[in-house]
């Protein structure tokens, strides 16, 4: 029997309410359906459960997080907990108050969204004025000594500006630059025929990170994250489903990965039910794809089974309605001719880009 192992990291996603309407926002589609958000006591409980499962690391996003008023508190009960904690923020309600009280909390890092370098362009990517407040949220976060993550989601409309993105990562001081090309799920799927890039704007892009991280080498960490339409294999889902990472929802559903929902069929538990633990070891949903044996052909007897676990579950469903299915990103899927597909139409769409909208009323 393979042992299950216990899990590194939890994603907690307090809240999808965002003052922010990103078109490549991986949140779900139905935002209406998640206002009932857990209460602050059931968030500390399911810290506790967290830190006693193995989790040494609470990633606290959305949305946007700092809309909870809790979010201190929550902080402090992650410190108390001997959590390392990261926050993931657009930065717009991130005032050096705010700042201040979460580094006395024991907020150990942050990480600030950034859609473009160019003021305008970033300000109709988020569809509201946010440019000015990114900006002055990372220098409150380096007087405060909070190590920052600057993470650019890239795309069509931002990636022949990369020279610049990379120049003003340099010129904010940030510690890490995650550029990570968009991964087609929630409204990034909705809207991948306006977001696809074209290839050679994606070789482009491996060229100058190339350049950056020699010329910028002990100045500046790069992580590139290859988008997943140009590769000849896919990308591991998390190290595996369930293996590595949980994400508790705003309505406490327990999820694999972060965009599972995006699969009607499946059935997941919450933690107004279980605990982790027992969601963790027990729960069908985290067994259905965890390790190889579920896997079909051609992965169950390729080579790379257990480097990449067959791929995304979330991509398979959304590309081919099956969430078994290889992920066509792999060359050596069935499927793979949807992806060539995707980018055809991607090059003739005409579409404009959906807002991600949350109606306001709570």
């Amino acid at each position: 029997m393979t042992t299950i192992p216990r899990p590194m990291a939890l994603l907690a996603e307090l809240t999808y309410r965002c003052p922010l309407q990103c078109p490549f926002c991986s949140n779900p589609l139905e935002l209406a359906r998640y206002r009932d958000e857990l209460h602050t006591s059931v968030w500390q409980r399911v810290l506790g459960e967290a830190s006693e499962l193995g989790v040494a690391q609470v990633h606290f996003s959305g949305g946007e997080p700092l809309v909870r008023r809790d979010l201190v508190e929550l902080v402090r009960t992650a410190r108390e907990r001997d959590l390392y904690s990261n926050l993931s923020t657009g930065a717009t309600m991130a005032t050096p108050e705010k700042l201040s009280q979460l580094r006395s909390a024991g907020l150990d890092a942050l990480q600030i969204s950034l859609p473009d370098s160019d003021s305008a362009a970033n300000d109709w990517l988020t569809g509201a004025s946010s440019f000015k407040q990114k900006r002055a949220a990372v220098a409150a976060a380096r007087e405060l000594d909070f190590p920052i993550t600057l993470n650019v989601v890239l795309h069509r409309h931002n990636l022949d500006r990369l020279t610049e993105i990379i120049r003003l990562a340099t010129d904010w001081q940030v510690d890490r630059l995650e550029l990570a090309h968009t991964q087609y799920t929630g409204w990034a799927f909705r809207n991948r025929a306006r977001l696809l890039p074209t290839r050679g704007q994606v070789e482009r892009a491996e060229e100058v990170v190339a350049v950056a991280e020699l010329k910028l080498a002990g100045r500046l960490q790069i992580l590139h994250v290859l988008p997943d339409y140009f590769q000849e294999y896919p990308k591991a889902c998390l190290n595996g489903w369930g293996s590595t990472f949980l994400t508790v929802a705003p309505d406490g559903v327990v999820l694999p990965c972060q965009t599972a929902r995006e699969i009607p069929q499946l059935s997941f538990p919450t933690v107004h039910d279980q605990s982790l633990e027992q969601i963790w070891f027990n729960a069908p949903v985290f067994q259905q794809f965890r390790g190889c044996d579920w896997m079909p052909e051609p992965c169950r007897s390729c080579e790379r089974r257990e480097q990449d676990f067959g791929g995304c579950r979330c991509q398979a469903f959304l590309m081919t309605g099956d969430p078994a299915a290889t992920d066509p990103v792999c060359q050596l899927s069935p499927d793979h001719h949807l992806i060539a597909q995707s980018k055809a139409e991607a090059a003739q769409s005409q579409e404009e880009l959906a807002y991600r909208v949350m109606p306001t009323a709570q």
